[in-house]
Parts: structure tokens; C-alpha cells; sequence
């Protein structure tokens, strides 16, 4: 259809960039551990707990915000988030012991909260849910990015800025890539429309083809209002598999560029470059299975198999140890299929939720699902303190994986969907 080919043209690309750099202003922390764990002596548990705590602000200012959201519009929303997350990451530069890296970690996630449902919700205004896989691929392709593009470029800026201005190369990285978030969250008063009845840019035919698609295909709502959701134990399946899904991708998120340093290797644009791999590889399964999911109409097997192959290659690293090569070739793999899962999984709440019960809905999911944020990298910091390798927490992400696709086909059921 020609008018959602518009409405793609001028909203995906933005809100990629959008989220690109919020996954950037996430994970950056493990590319800057690199130098800044030894210039400041902190722990790995120390760096565990600062990389997870982001989720707590995250989660408890998630739902809220969201519900903001639904109130006043996505416009006026993110440009809120994304300034103050994009001023609090800046800022970052400044830690120089535990309580303050701890403290702006967990501001950044205050900050950041609902952003990520905020934008799902969003697109619900803009696209029915036949169509939701290959958009959320699109947008999504912003986590693959964020690793893939920030890994080298994060490494580049600390191996060339380092002692420029008397300042060291990580901190370079937080000033460097919080200031785009800054400058994107002032475009973004001025770029997005809250709801098509409101897009200038669209004539009352595409409007009214636009309505027309999304009420055809978007199904009955169950819930009454946020309180129903609140009840509705599909909903705690759904969160619970998302969780577990967000602790695979963050644990190899903040722990791959450790794990590479680990195997002997220190050159850090080389780890950069390494890095990168699994995202690149992300991008190709995220796209590939959103098409064949929405090509299909089938969201249950897609998400599921996804997640547990990724379980199983974990294990096969684990197994691997000693080879780093086909450990990192089954990790890398395992990326991309945490990734395709990750993507799916959000093709599937909009078939259920609208209204208030979607934005609350949504929000609530994400936000329990994030709990992983901060339960993974302090998992994975625990397992390398005790046992100086990151494998015994390889294995507790794959058992959660299987435990998470589990709770998926409950859901699943619950609705009697094939």
C-alpha cells in the first residue's frame, strides 16, 4: 500500500536512529570497561552491579511513563527521554568511584524509562498487526546496530582520545555518544505526529486507508483498561519470557568484550571488530525471520525455537572453552537467534492489547522483562568473581532460555493460538 510505504519512509529511519543510540547509551559501559575498570579499580562486581542497576530507575519509572505517553502524545514523550537520558549519559565522564557510577547509572535508566514501549505503542497508531514483525525488525535492527557500529567506533574513540584535554579515552565515549541523543530528542518536537489523524504530511485518502487497514486487522481488545491487565496472568508469561530473552542479549551485551580480552587478545580495536560480528549476524536472522513470521502470520515457533536453539548453542560454547574459536562462532550465532526471538515476541502483544490496555500493557512487560538487564550482568560479574570464567554464567542464560520459551507456549495456549 502506497500510503504506508510513506508513513515507513518517514518514521522508521528516525526512530532506528532514535534507538539506536539508546541501546548505545546502554551497553557502552562494556566497551568503556575496558580502560575505566582498571583506572579506577572497580570490581567486576562492581561493574556488574552498575550495568544492571540502569534497569531498576528503568523499571520503576517504565509503566508510568508510558501511560504519560498515551496522555500528552509520543512526540512531547521522547523529546523528554531522550534529552535527559542523552545529558545523564554525558555525564557519565564523571564517575570516579562506585556510588556515583551507581547512582548515574540508575538515573539513565529513569530517565530512559518508556521510551522503548512508548515507541511500540506508537507504531500501534500507524501499522496493524500483520504488518508488526517487519516493522519491529526494522526498528529493532537498532540493538544489532548499536553493537556492531559501537563496538569499533566506542574502541576507535578510547585508542585515539585517550589523554586528549586531559581526559581518558572512555570517558571521550560517554561525552561522544550521549551528545546525538541530546540534539535527536530536540528534532524529535519538531519531526513526529502523534497520531496519522494529526500528519500533515499525509492527504484524507491515505488517512482514511490508513484507518481502515488498522481496524480491519487489529483484534477485539480482552481488557477493559490497564487494572485488567493487571490481572491477567498471560500477561506475567509473556514478561517472563521476555526476561529471559533480554538476559541472554544483555549478558552478551556487556560481558563479550571482556570475554574476548579474556581469550588473549588486547588490542582493543581488534576486540572492537570481534565484537561486532555477533550484531552483524543479529541484523540478517532479525530480518529473515520477521519476514518469514509476518509472511507466514505465525509468531509461536518463531519465537520459540529461536530462543531455545540459542540456549543450546551457549551450552556448545560452554563445551568449547578451550577452543575460543568455536566458542565465539556458537555465541555469535546465539546473538543473532536471542535477537530474531526478541523481535517476534513484540509482533505479539499488539494482536491483543489496544487503548490503555496496550500502553499499559506493553509497558508492564517490558519493564518486568528488563528485570534480566539487571539480573544478567550481575550473574554474569558473580560467575566470573567465583569461578574467573564467564562459562558457568553462559549456563544459567541458557537455562533461563528454555525455561523463558517454556512460558512462552503457556501463553500461547492461554490464547489458544497455533
Amino acid at each position: 500500500m502506497r500510503c504506508i510505504k510513506k508513513v515507513s519512509w518517514r518514521l522508521l529511519p528516525f526512530l532506528l536512529l532514535c534507538y539506536f543510540f539508546a541501546y548505545l547509551d546502554r551497553v557502552n559501559i562494556g566497551f568503556a570497561k575496558l580502560q575505566m575498570q582498571q583506572e579506577l579499580g572497580f570490581s567486576d562486581a562492581v561493574y556488574g552491579m552498575a550495568a544492571g542497576i540502569f534497569f531498576l530507575g528503568y523499571v520503576m519509572f517504565e509503566v508510568p511513563s508510558n501511560l504519560l505517553l498515551e496522555k500528552v502524545g509520543a512526540r512531547k514523550t521522547i523529546t523528554r527521554i531522550m534529552i535527559l537520558w542523552g545529558v545523564t549519559s554525558m555525564s557519565m565522564l564523571f564517575v570516579n568511584n562506585p556510588t556515583t557510577f551507581y547512582v548515574l547509572r540508575f538515573m539513565l535508566g529513569v530517565f530512559e524509562a518508556g521510551f522503548a514501549p512508548g515507541m511500540i505503542f506508537f507504531l500501534t497508531y500507524w501499522y496493524s498487526g500483520e504488518r508488526m514483525a517487519r516493522v519491529m525488525a526494522f526498528v529493532m535492527l537498532a540493538g544489532p546496530l548499536g553493537g556492531m557500529l559501537g563496538a569499533p567506533v566506542s574502541t576507535h574513540i578510547m585508542t585515539v582520545a585517550h589523554g586528549l584535554h586531559g581526559m581518558s579515552g572512555w570517558q571521550w565515549v560517554f561525552l561522544i555518544e550521549g551528545l546525538p541523543t541530546v540534539i535527536l530528542g530536540i528534532i524529535t518536537l519538531f519531526y513526529l505526529t502523534d497520531h496519522p489523524t494529526q500528519a500533515k504530511w499525509l492527504n484524507d485518502s491515505e488517512k482514511a486507508l490508513l484507518a481502515s487497514e488498522i481496524q480491519h486487522h487489529q483484534a477485539a481488545s480482552t481488557h477493559s483498561g490497564f487494572g485488567a491487565v493487571l490481572k491477567d496472568p498471560w500477561v506475567y508469561f509473556m514478561a517472563f519470557a521476555y526476561f529471559t530473552i533480554i538476559s541472554g542479549i544483555y549478558a552478551i551485551g556487556f560481558w563479550l568484550p571482556s570475554l574476548i580480552k579474556s581469550s588473549g587478545i588486547d588490542n582493543l580495536n581488534t576486540i572492537g571488530w570481534l565484537s561486532a560480528v555477533p550484531y552483524l549476524l543479529s541484523a540478517v536472522f532479525m530480518i529473515v525471520f520477521a519476514k518469514t513470521s509476518d509472511k507466514l502470520q505465525e509468531r509461536k515457533w518463531h519465537s520459540v525455537l529461536t530462543a531455545v536453539a540459542a540456549a543450546a548453542l551457549l551450552i556448545v560454547s560452554v563445551m568449547a572453552d578451550s577452543n575460543f574459536t568455536l566458542a565465539f562462532i556458537a555465541i555469535a550465532v546465539a546473538t543473532g537467534l536471542m535477537w530474531a526471538s526478541y523481535t517476534i515476541f513484540w509482533a505479539i502483544p499488539s494482536k491483543y492489547l489496544k487503548g490503555s490496555a496496550a500502553a499499559g500493557g506493553i509497558a508492564l512487560i517490558n519493564s518486568i522483562g528488563l528485570l534480566g538487564g539487571f539480573v544478567s550482568p550481575n550473574i554474569m560479574g558473580m560467575a566470573k568473581e567465583m569461578t574467573n570464567s564467564l562459562m558457568a554464567g553462559w549456563v544459567v542464560m541458557a537455562v533461563m532460555l528454555v525455561l523463558g520459551g517454556a512460558s512462552l507456549l503457556i501463553a500461547f495456549a492461554m490464547k489458544k493460538e497455533a
